[in-house]
């Protein structure tokens, strides 16, 4: 037998119970073949010595915006990283419009009104720009801020004239006139001028994704909603963006993609007294293969803690009276669940808030007990707020929560002071999961935070604010736990634990070299380590040197 490929010289952690150690695997057709003694002695197309460095199963964020982040990557940035003030926000528009042609738009996004102290306004951002549009997304992407010129162009002159939208704000001053800040679903009124965007600029932005994404050490991700213009995605027809992108060599990751709600539809009756819901030709979750999929649908029930609109229980520490909103009406948000649930889709609902997820939940019980299904695994996206009773309820009804962990460093201030200190407790519960048996993935919500996988795990360990406050900290996980649910975790909240997440004879040949043991060192220094290499289906798809 001659291999594929022959990687030697390594310390790979398998997490399979099995084998968990071994320091050679063997690759035929992208897959892994055997290990150590298994591969000794066959001769390989491809040899690779890793140097003694130590191999994880390749990395999985269960909740990345790949697309998103690609777009991130090419347009302006203003994070507090780029633009730490209000005042650098705008010199930093003014210098993008400084070389743009007069009617062209300045788009950027990644600012943090709890960094910068405000959010930007249409008057200033129009003086910024010398009168050209501009449309500035908020980090969270659950809101964003338009110039006066954006809102004329939208047909809103003087800012006047904006309506209400049913599962969004419009944010005006005492004389009526929007001052730029559009939240939630309100965001449609401006941000339909953008959309769709023209193909060739969805495919720059998923293989820009993509490319950084294999730098970050990731082999595999699930970006959560593409295909509408209503709702999260670019436009229509996103997944031909995604196979094009993939055919001409530049969708280096493996993905998982879901369709926003609003992309199924009532498609009428398939057989006799059934109709079915979602894509035509009866296209739902597990269409594809193991470059490029269809996964879960995914919903937005509610907004978001830093912008203070995720449907809550009881008010915000910080703004009283304000209990955040839903994105649906009940009985809407009740039917699209049941529907999908019937036509046989996973379904992945945002919901961060404490009244979201209860919402959600009776959703998701309710289907069940009207259609039920084996081994589902509907998942609540983020699960911010959650109380012992609700997390009872999650592993009883075989829901799979997915917090982010870079949540509680980049924006974990920001959560204080929205929640409080009590409340605080509740929040992005990891511990609290496992020990009730549920299934814990790992995931960032690029670009929200930043997309490293390693930096999500130091947090899931240490969890800690970017001002070294503690949140809840017996809601911690061990290296071992957080790396299991970065790979294993990860896999199982998409179907695909029997192809990927352990390093095992008949698996993905996917796995991520590291700079460091992050099973041993330090855990204050796990966000220190770097990637030397990452592998996906036996090739390496990126080399910092580790693979030699």
């Amino acid at each position: 037998m001659r291999l594929d490929a022959l990687f030697h010289n390594g310390r790979f952690t398998t997490l399979d119970g099995d084998r968990p150690q071994a320091t050679a695997v063997g690759v035929i057709s992208g897959r892994i073949v055997g290990f150590d003694d298994e591969v000794s002695g066959l001769s390989a197309d491809v040899v690779v010595d890793l140097g003694g460095a130590p191999v994880v199963p390749g990395l999985n964020d269960a909740h990345h915006h790949l697309s998103m982040r690609g777009k991130r990557i090419r347009e302006l940035d203003v994070s507090a990283e780029a633009a730490p003030t209000l005042d650098a926000l705008y010199r930093a528009v003014a210098d993008r419009a400084a070389g743009l042609p007069a009617d062209a738009w300045v788009t950027g996004a990644g600012y943090d009104q709890n960094k910068i102290g405000a959010h930007p306004t249409a008057e200033a951002l129009h003086r910024a720009a010398g009168g050209r549009p501009v449309w500035l997304t908020h980090t969270s992407r659950h809101m964003a801020v338009a110039s006066t010129e954006a809102f004329a162009l939208a047909g809103y002159p003087d800012r006047l004239g904006v309506p209400d939208v049913p599962g969004g704000t419009v944010v005006r001053d005492e004389e009526g006139r929007a001052t730029g800040l559009l939240q939630e679903r309100a965001t449609v009124l401006v941000d339909r001028l953008l959309r769709p965007e023209a193909t060739e600029e969805v495919i720059a932005n998923i293989a820009a994704g993509a490319h950084a994404a294999l730098a970050d050490g990731l082999t595999s991700i699930t970006e959560p909603g593409i295909g509408t213009v209503d709702g999260i995605g670019h436009g229509r027809a996103d997944l031909d963006s995604f196979q094009r992108t993939r055919e001409r060599g530049q969708l280096s990751v493996r993905m998982t993609v879901m369709p926003y709600i609003t992309a199924l539809r009532d498609c009428g009756p398939f057989e006799p007294g059934g109709e079915w819901f979602g894509l035509d030709l009866g296209v739902r979750t597990g269409v594809g293969d193991d470059r490029l999929r269809i996964g879960p649908v995914k919903i937005l029930s509610d907004g978001s803690l830093i912008g203070r609109s995720a449907a809550m229980c009881c008010e915000y520490e910080d703004t009283p009276g304000n209990q955040g909103l839903m994105l649906f009406e009940p009985d809407e948000l009740r039917r699209y669940i049941l529907e999908a649930h019937r036509c046989h889709w996973q379904i992945a609902t945002h919901a961060i808030g404490d009244a979201a997820l209860g919402a959600v939940l009776d959703a998701y019980e309710e289907a069940q007990q009207k259609y039920p299904r084996e081994d589902v695994r509907h998942r609540i996206e983020h699960c911010a707020v959650a109380d012992d009773a609700a997390v009872a309820r999650i592993a009883q009804l075989g829901v799979i929560p997915v917090p982010q962990g870079r949540f509680l460093s980049e924006i974990g201030d920001g959560l204080l002071a929205a929640l409080g200190p009590e409340r605080s407790r509740l929040a992005y519960r990891m511990r609290s999961f496992l020990d009730a048996g549920v299934v814990l993935p790992g995931s960032t919500d690029a670009p929200v935070v930043a997309a490293s996988p390693l930096l999500s795990i130091h947090d899931m360990v240490n969890r800690r604010t970017a001002s070294g406050q503690p949140i809840a900290l017996e809601e911690a996980v061990s290296p071992l736990e957080a790396l299991r649910a970065y790979t294993v975790g990860s896999a199982y909240a998409v179907h695909e634990e029997t192809i990927k997440g352990t390093l095992s004879r008949g698996k993905l040949a996917d796995f991520t070299v590291l700079s460091d043991d992050l099973l041993t060192v330090d855990p204050a220094k796990i966000g220190e380590i770097s990637i030397g290499a990452t592998v996906v289906g036996g090739e390496v798809a990126y080399n910092a040197g580790a693979a030699s």
